[in-house]
């Protein structure tokens, strides 16, 4: 097999071809760590790349393999962990000045569970500062792998690219509000927020005590669900699911929205054209107060972050980029009536959200409304408007943060330029083994019918 065969083959492959002999884990991790000289220089997608450990970690996958100790899907396999996961005598920086030189002493659970599970953690990927802000000018902004000269999106955009352009099989993301679904979305990956609570916080640096989520980032369902699998007990193994008699319901305030590009409006009908063709039932279902939902999910995030800013807001205001230090003392001016008012909000929205999953499977939406952008840039003017409205980029993916559902993002075609459009797939609390068997089964129609762009992004851009 060539390189790039290697480097984009399944963790399933991979992991045959260990157990077979073909090739060993030592062979791999070089491989990756190889790679990944060459590439992050373009794509800055690390802050800390782990080489030693890396290569110490295979070793030792290698050597238990040989002996007969298998610890399953992920032994030998490279992941990489977002910045903000703490991994003891690593830095761990949340891709902030403020703890540039912080080297935790402990691990996080799923990092726990990962080394447990003999998976190869190859570094620690870039973000967009605590989550919440831009990147900060220290460690500078992730590019996409599909085209440099555009942004691979946050907050988890570093765990995207990474993943998208082979430097690994798989990558932990977070997702507060689309963190994990959108740079899926740019890179052509797949992306899952797990259900609220699915996955352990512990260890996470947060963001928002209510709403962050960790959860799985590859280049397929299959892969994600590998993923998931072990960072979360007691979930099921990915099913084939028949597509023919499934209840899929699109929200028209998720189509509706101003700003959408026609490219990503089109990929969406031809992926649930796709979906009706193979026996699936699409309805059109409505909850009028999404329309409105634009500030909700702020109004909760900013008084949470800036209340676990509090300390250092005080002491290092200057550390912070400009931005991430004006929303944080924006934060601190919201009333505690308008939080209050949103998390009942949360509450009236979870209702709704659940009578119409009363009478659907699964919800589809585009996850992004427009495709990756030369910036970081959260906001865009919607066209056709007279009152200025601006529109947030987590218009289509911060409800299901609101009220806790899985939601799971993969590619569905490419727009004009060729870059990826995302196609989210959301069910019930609980359910994120089914969204991701809906994904795997999209994913197999979309590789017979050309519906997704086959090819990944390494060989795209030319990197």
């Amino acid at each position: 097999m060539t390189k790039n065969e290697l480097l984009f083959s399944s963790i399933s492959d991979i992991g045959s071809l260990y157990r077979s002999g073909s090739i060993s884990p030592v062979e791999i991790a070089r491989l990756t760590v190889e790679e990944i000289e060459v590439l992050n220089p373009k794509l800055n997608a690390f802050i800390t790349v782990t080489v030693e450990s890396a290569l110490e970690s295979a070793r030792r996958a290698e050597s238990e393999l040989r002996a007969g100790k298998d610890r399953g899907v992920l032994h030998g396999i490279p992941v990489a962990l977002k910045d903000l996961v703490e991994t003891a005598g690593i830095r761990t920086t949340a891709g902030s000045r403020i703890l540039a030189n912080n080297i935790p002493n402990r691990d996080a659970e799923v990092v726990r569970r990962l080394k447990e599970a003999g998976a190869v953690i190859v570094g620690k990927t870039n973000m967009q500062e605590f989550g919440y802000g831009p990147p900060h000018p220290d460690f500078g902004s992730t590019r996409n792998p599909w085209d440099t000269s555009r942004t691979a999106s946050g907050s988890s955009g570093g765990s995207a690219a990474a993943t998208a352009a082979g430097l690994c099989y798989a990558a932990v993301g977070t997702d507060a509000g689309g963190s994990i679904r959108i740079p899926a979305a740019y890179c052509g990956v797949a992306g899952l927020k797990p259900t609220s609570g699915l996955v352990s916080l512990k260890g996470i640096i947060p963001l928002t005590w209510s709403l962050d989520t960790v959860g799985p980032m590859a280049r397929t369902s299959e892969d994600a669900g590998l993923l998931l699998g072990i960072l979360a007990e007691g979930q099921p193994p990915l099913k084939p699911i028949p597509l023919k008699g499934l209840r899929l319901g699109v929200l028209t305030e998720q189509i509706n929205v101003p700003g959408m590009q026609s490219d990503v409006v089109d990929a969406f009908d031809r992926a649930c054209t796709c979906l009706s063709k193979e026996g699936a039932i699409i309805e059109h279902v409505s909850i009028p107060e999404l329309n409105v939902i634009d500030g909700a999910i702020m109004s909760i995030i900013a008084p949470e972050a800036s209340l676990v800013h509090y300390q250092w807001i005080k002491e290092r205001p200057g550390d912070y980029a400009p931005l991430t230090r004006q929303q944080i003392e924006l934060g601190f001016a919201i009333p505690s009536v308008v939080y209050l008012r949103m998390q009942q909000f949360r509450h009236h929205l979870a209702v709704r959200f659940m009578e119409i999953l009363r009478q659907t499977d699964a919800i589809l939406s585009p996850t992004a409304p427009w495709g990756p952008t030369y910036e970081d840039t959260w906001f865009a003017r919607a066209e056709g408007t007279t009152d200025g409205r601006e529109v947030p980029l987590d218009c289509l993916t911060s409800p299901y943060n609101l009220v806790g559902m899985p939601a799971l993002s993969i590619p569905c075609g490419t727009n004009s330029e060729g870059l990826p459009i995302g196609l989210q797939i959301a069910t019930r609390p609980g359910s994120d083994s089914l969204a991701l068997s809906i994904g795997a089964a999209f994913e197999g129609l979309a590789a017979m019918s050309h519906v997704a762009h086959g090819s990944h992004a390494i060989s795209k851009a030319g990197l």
